[in-house]
């Protein structure tokens, strides 16, 4: 029997990201069976020749159960799919978060998803924080990102669609190998999932509370827009926690980064984000390059804002 925590849901304008695949169906049905009150938002990215029935399906389900069903059509990327498409995606709920007002976004990651992530991170190098990756809610600037079906493997949400006769569709792509994601699911995950299912979930709780203590050596003082401004508790703390404001803005550290942080004080990652530590304060901000007042550097200097980060408040209108 699934079950799934509606405490952060129920009274909620809630979004389900759905892709009419296992995962995200198992979530609207249960979603469904808990009487919560959700739209759902369909990608159509126009990789596969199903790709269309599986919008006409959305929007059929929708019409059905009395939802809105949000759709857009994505451009086609011609590099980095994966990347590309998942910053498509989050830009399109984003939009819609300003538009509609909805408090939570709803996915249906699950265990395999988890471990696959893990393993993709373990080759290349991370600490405990990278490697759980995936939260059950995550708080974002405008919306918070919930995600029920952790704890859950794969083969539970395929067994429970069965079961109740509920329809879903089977992405093809999925055995494509030429997606690293894909590639670590095939040949890893879902055979270690399978074979010690129970084990790898316990495990992962245990991963999250190192994590909790890990992360209470810095809090996050000041957030505005893409702006954030962090207390150090412990100095050493400083590449932990620009990894983890980065991963909250969409941008994964390489392991030479993370040992660039560790050794400077002032830099630009990625020629992208800048990162300044100012005594125990910690600021990170888009790098933005752009012609200033002399009044506005001046009162900046006066105010003591990091140098990299002048451009950003000035472009962004942030006081201080």
């Amino acid at each position: 029997m699934i079950t799934i925590d509606i405490s952060s849901l129920a009274g909620k304008k809630n979004l389900l990201a759905f892709s009419a695949g296992v995962d995200s169906s198992a979530l609207f049905f249960l979603l469904l069976e808990n009487n919560i009150k959700f739209d759902i938002a369909i990608v159509n990215y126009g990789t596969r020749t199903q790709s269309k029935e599986e919008v006409a399906h959305a929007k059929a389900l929708a019409k059905k159960y009395k939802l809105f069903c949000h759709t857009i059509t994505a451009p086609k990327f011609e590099a980095h799919f994966e990347k590309q498409a998942r910053d498509f995606r989050y830009e399109f709920f984003d939009s819609l978060v300003s538009i509609e007002g909805y408090n939570n976004i709803l996915t249906a990651h699950q265990l395999n998803d988890q471990l696959e992530w893990l393993l993709m991170r373990l080759t290349k190098g991370a600490g405990v924080s990278e490697l759980v990756g995936l939260e059950p809610i995550s708080k974002r600037e405008n919306y918070t990102l919930v995600r029920p079906l952790l704890s859950y493997a794969k083969d539970e949400l395929l067994s429970y669609l069965n079961t109740n006769d509920f329809p879903y569709f089977i992405d093809e792509s999925n055995s494509d190998e030429k997606y690293e994601r894909n590639k670590f699911r095939n040949q890893f995950s879902d055979a270690l999932i399978s074979k010690y299912h129970e084990g790898i979930a316990r495990s992962f709780t245990y991963l999250r509370k190192d994590k909790e203590t890990l992360e209470s050596e810095f809090e996050i003082v000041y957030t505005k827009k893409s702006l954030f401004i962090i207390k150090l508790h412990t100095l050493t703390s400083k590449v932990k926690a620009t990894d983890m404001t980065l991963k909250k803005l969409g941008y994964l550290l390489s392991a030479s980064q993370r040992q660039e942080i560790e050794k400077e004080i002032s830099l630009v990652v990625g020629a992208k984000w800048a990162v300044e530590l100012q005594g125990n304060l910690l600021y990170i901000a888009p790098y933005v390059t752009i012609d200033m007042p002399k009044k506005f550097k001046e009162k900046c200097r006066l105010s003591k804002i990091p140098a990299k980060l002048r451009g950003y408040y000035y472009q962004e209108n942030i006081t201080f």
